[in-house]
């Protein structure tokens, strides 16, 4: 059976986990729960597991591009994110094809900084995200330690996270700030600061007790571009997919040595409960 009503369309350009747990296979799977139709431009292979990161693979520029315009020209887009870019070329490569299509619905999830805090990125791919990209996001989505690196502030409280969502703001142009507390401690975990210029929110959702949270800076991204694909405004957009992700951290994973990932097809779990 097929249908006369438009699919709604997102992209993700992001790199790939051989896990599963996280980038480019985390947002296909988040799009297809909100029933939106996942497209993706790659721009690097990871080879990793529950346990870490053991190798990580660039796509070339002009690659990346490649995806971004195959996509564009024949099926478009609603709403985009962007993930791991890696190092400063893929970075101005993307930040040019946003303005080449015009991308408006654009949410950047500046991933910069490892589950430990480690920098991942050099700090000239840094500048070249702020100068070039973030200024290009309808919302910017850091987390604690990406937060630090972009403003150069220490976060250790709910006002240091508040003065970084006002300074991504105020000096690097993005549209919409919200500052993720996934990394702070205690009451903090989870506490997420949203700032578009205006309006200032503290957003809290129900703490979920499991080691097993891989993917869900990407996850929670994703859900936010599949809600702004399907029309949604952008606070509506981020508190849906805030919730989304506290039921997939809920039904999240035990797979691994290591931390596994968030439960994207919670729906199915739920069934297979109720049948059991």
């Amino acid at each position: 059976m097929t249908t006369n009503k438009k699919t709604p369309v997102a992209l993700t350009i992001a790199g790939s986990d051989s896990g599963g747990g996280a980038g480019i296979q985390a947002d296909l799977r988040t799009f297809a729960f909100h029933c939106v139709h996942g497209t993706s431009a790659v721009t690097c292979i990871t080879a990793q597991n529950t346990l870490g990161v053991n190798r990580v693979d660039a796509m070339t520029p002009e690659a990346v591009v490649g995806q971004i315009r195959a996509v564009y020209e024949d099926i478009g887009v609603q709403a985009a994110k962007t993930g791991m870019l890696l190092n400063q070329e893929i970075i101005a490569a993307v930040s040019q094809q946003v303005k080449t299509w015009k991308i408006a619905n654009l949410v950047v999830d500046p991933v910069m900084v490892s589950r430990t805090g480690v920098q991942l990125i050099s700090d000239q791919a840094i500048k070249t995200l702020g100068d070039s990209l973030i200024p290009q996001a309808l919302i910017v989505t850091p987390n604690r330690y990406e937060a630090e690196i972009l403003t150069g502030l220490p976060i250790h409280s709910l006002e240091d996270m508040t003065k970084a969502a006002r300074t991504i703001h105020r000096d690097l142009g993005a549209k919409t700030v919200l500052v993720k507390g996934g990394g702070m401690q205690g009451d903090l975990r989870g506490v997420d600061i949203w700032f578009d210029g205006q309006q200032l929110e503290t957003l809290q959702t129900q703490q979920i007790d499991t080691k097993n949270t891989h993917g869900t800076g990407c996850t929670l991204s994703a859900a936010i571009v599949a809600n702004l694909a399907q029309g949604k405004d952008i606070l509506p957009a981020v508190l849906q997919a805030k919730q989304y992700v506290t039921t997939a951290l809920n039904y999240s994973l035990n797979i691994g040595q290591g931390q596994g990932p968030v439960g994207h097809f919670f729906p199915l779990l739920m069934n297979i409960e109720k049948n059991d």
